[in-house]
């Protein structure tokens, strides 16, 4: 249903990013491939890695507009 509503879309996104760099840290054997179903995920986690400054504020938006909207 996130696919209908732009809002729960973008929450998903950032979400899926953000727990795809968190799991690379700390597992960096999970996410060593780059192809196939895993290759989503490590091409997430390199969004994370090298967006990581824009990621924090574009998630603290996030937070900021799930509570107040």
């Amino acid at each position: 249903s996130a696919l209908f509503n732009f809002h729960s879309f973008l929450t998903v996104v950032l979400l899926v990013i953000c727990t795809c760099t968190y799991l690379k840290m700390q597992f960096p054997a999970i996410l060593e491939q780059k192809t196939g179903f895993r290759g989503f995920f490590w091409k997430a986690a390199r969004i994370g890695e090298r967006l990581s400054p824009w990621m924090s504020v574009g998630c603290f938006m996030m937070g900021v507009s799930i509570i107040f909207f």
